[in-house]
């Protein structure tokens, strides 16, 4: 796809996220802003998909969103790439809705395979997922993203020393490297220190990816870390992301991980993103 038609899907979703959770003056604006380039790109650019949806993901790529409180990201994203309707990004985080604040499965949302929002539990899962490609002899690939702040959670040190010792090279972890997170900088609440030298010592790959708001550094990095796969080890993306990108009054704060904005705020916040593609606002 052009530059430029992802760009205006980039746009119309920054636009999605901040209706969204201004809706019901909830939900996460920080971190969905922050992802918006890596996950249009996923989605449009990188990962191998089939027509229409089942929980199996056989012969397709397959992506898990660990970090699940970034679901409004992930839930424009999946709509405006037709799995469903986009008016029902109306129903965000309402009673009885299928798009909940962190993505379920019991409500049978297309594009969901598993519920996320627990931190530190989704690389297990992909793994998991990984390894059953091998042995179904699938030679498609496993996605997943994690904040970085979710680090912090051992689980996830367990799954990265079991994913290199298994040599599941099928698989690639992007970290959301903005060093945010709710309480506020990562290396104020835990310092931990170099995540790349942390990854290469459980013998993973890692691609660094330092613009990760730009859409041609995320298409270059990410071939990059599909180019490493097949190769005996793991692949980590350490994407370097600003939270709330794309939005001047949210940019570099941990203020909005987790914050909606008013009336004003919206308006001055879609000023700054507007589209030129004609899609269709929901």
């Amino acid at each position: 796809m052009e530059i430029s038609k992802l760009q205006d899907i980039v746009f119309q979703t920054r636009r999605d996220i901040l209706r969204m959770v201004h809706k019901v003056n909830s939900g996460h604006p920080g971190g969905s802003l922050g992802c918006t380039e890596f996950m249009v790109t996923l989605y449009n650019e990188i990962m191998e998909l089939k027509d229409g949806f089942d929980m199996n993901g056989l012969n397709e790529d397959v992506f898990f969103l660990s970090n699940g409180h970034i679901s409004p990201v992930f839930y424009s994203v999946l709509a405006r790439k037709g799995y469903f309707p986009v008016e029902e990004l109306n129903s965000f985080r309402l009673l009885n809705s299928r798009l909940q604040g962190h993505p379920t499965t019991h409500e049978g949302l297309e594009g969901i395979r598993i519920a996320s929002g627990s931190l530190g539990q989704g690389m297990s899962v992909a793994i998991g997922t990984a390894l059953t490609k091998k042995l179904n002899k699938d030679t498609n690939l496993v996605y997943s993203l994690h904040g970085d702040g979710e680090l912090q959670e051992g689980q996830n040190w367990e799954a990265i020393m079991f994913a290199s010792a298994k040599n599941i090279d099928n698989y690639i972890a992007t970290i959301d490297f903005n060093g945010q997170q709710i309480d506020g900088p990562t290396d104020k609440v835990l310092n931990m220190g170099s995540l790349k030298a942390k990854f290469e010592a459980f013998d993973w790959d890692v691609v660094e990816i330092k613009e990760g708001n730009n859409l041609e550094a995320v298409i270059h990095g990410m071939k990059e870390a599909k180019s490493r796969t097949g190769k005996g080890k793991p692949v980590c993306v350490l994407l370097h992301t600003i939270m709330g990108h794309g939005v001047d009054f949210m940019m570099h704060t941990h203020a909005w991980h987790g914050k909606a904005p008013n009336d004003e705020q919206l308006e001055n916040a879609l000023g700054q993103n507007y589209n030129t593609g004609g899609q269709s606002d929901y």
